[in-house]
C-alpha cells in the first residue's frame, strides 16, 4: 500500500465522533477538496480509499444525512442531497469556504479536524524514500488560500499551486511534512515518516562524504601524476641536476613513492617537513618544468 494510503487508514480510525463541532469541520473539509462533484442538487465525493469511504460514511451517519454508495471498477462513489451550511457557499457548481468560519472559534480540535477532512478529501504524500512532497487539492483558489492561512497559524508553511481543474496547496520540507501529519493526527505515519527521514538523510551524508573523499583522492592523484611528469621531464631534459638539493631530495622521494601522500612524503625527508613546506617544493619543481 502507498504511504498515502496507510495515513487515509490510520486518519480514518481517529475515534471523535462525539464532538459534534470537529464532526462537522472535518465533514466541511471533505467538501471543498476537488474530489467533489455537483450535479443539479445532488452532491457526490469519490475515492478509491476503502477506509476514506468509510470515514466519510461515518461523519454523514453522524450528521444524520441521508446518502447512497455504489463502487464501480475501484471507485467508490457516494452521493447525497446538497447540504445548506452558513460555512459554506456554493458558487456555479463549486463549493467555497466562507473566509470568516472558525475565525471565533479557540478550540484547536476544530481547526485540526478540519484540516484533517481537507487532506481525507483531496490530500496525498509521495513514499519520503524517494521525495518528500505533500499536496492537498481543493476546488477553488478561495478554498486553498484559506487552508495554507490556518496551516500558518500552525506554524506550518505550505505554498500554493495552480493546476488546470484544481488548485493545490503542497509541502517540500520534510520537518513542515511531520507537522503536518502531527497536526491532522496521523501520529503513526509521523514515526514512519522521521524513520525514513533519519535513514535517507544518513545515507545522503554518507553519500556526500564519499564523494567529498573521492574528490579530494583524485585531486591527489591528479597532483602526483603532475609533478611526476615534470621531475620525469627535468631527468630526460638534462636540467634536473641543476635543481636545488633541497628540490632534488623531495624529486627523488616521490618517485621511489608515487602514492604516498605530502604528510608521508616530508616524513621520509632527511630533515622531515610538514605538508605545507612539501607541497611547496613540489609546486615549484612544477613551476621549474613548465618554463622549460
Amino acid at each position: 500500500m502507498s504511504f498515502s494510503f496507510n495515513i487515509k487508514e490510520e486518519l480514518s480510525k481517529i475515534n471523535n465522533l462525539s464532538n459534534k463541532e470537529a464532526i462537522k469541520a472535518e465533514f466541511i473539509g471533505y467538501l471543498i477538496s476537488n474530489n467533489i462533484v455537483i450535479k443539479q442538487n445532488k452532491i457526490r465525493y469519490s475515492t478509491e480509499n476503502e477506509y476514506n469511504i468509510n470515514r466519510f460514511n461515518k461523519l454523514l451517519n453522524n450528521m444524520s444525512i441521508d446518502y447512497n454508495i455504489k463502487l464501480q471498477g475501484k471507485v467508490y462513489y457516494i452521493t447525497f442531497k446538497k447540504q445548506e451550511f452558513e460555512e459554506l457557499e456554493y458558487i456555479e457548481d463549486n463549493i467555497e469556504i466562507k473566509n470568516n468560519i472558525f475565525i471565533d472559534n479557540k478550540n484547536e480540535l476544530i481547526y485540526k479536524a478540519f484540516v484533517r477532512g481537507t487532506f481525507l478529501g483531496g490530500g496525498s504524500l509521495n513514499n519520503p524514500q524517494n521525495k518528500y512532497h505533500l499536496e492537498t487539492a481543493f476546488s477553488t483558489k478561495r478554498n486553498a488560500i484559506f487552508v495554507s492561512e490556518i496551516l500558518k497559524q500552525f506554524n506550518i508553511q505550505a505554498k500554493l499551486l495552480d493546476r488546470v481543474k484544481s488548485y493545490c496547496i503542497y509541502i517540500k520540507d520534510a520537518e513542515e511534512i511531520s507537522k503536518y501529519l502531527a497536526l491532522v493526527g496521523a501520529y503513526k505515519a509521523v514515526l514512519e515518516f522521521e524513520q525514513i527521514r533519519v535513514v535517507r538523510e544518513t545515507r545522503n551524508n554518507i553519500n556526500r562524504i564519499v564523494n567529498c573523499e573521492t574528490a579530494n583522492l583524485n585531486k591527489t592523484i591528479n597532483a602526483a601524476v603532475e609533478q611526476i611528469n615534470a621531475i620525469n621531464y627535468l631527468k630526460k631534459s638534462k636540467k634536473f641536476d641543476e635543481l636545488p638539493e633541497n628540490l632534488k631530495e623531495i624529486a627523488n622521494i616521490r618517485i621511489k613513492n608515487p602514492d604516498a601522500n605530502l604528510k608521508e612524503l616530508g616524513q621520509m625527508l632527511e630533515n622531515p617537513i610538514g605538508k605545507s613546506g612539501v607541497n611547496h617544493r613540489l609546486k615549484k619543481i612544477c613551476e621549474i618544468a613548465s618554463k622549460r
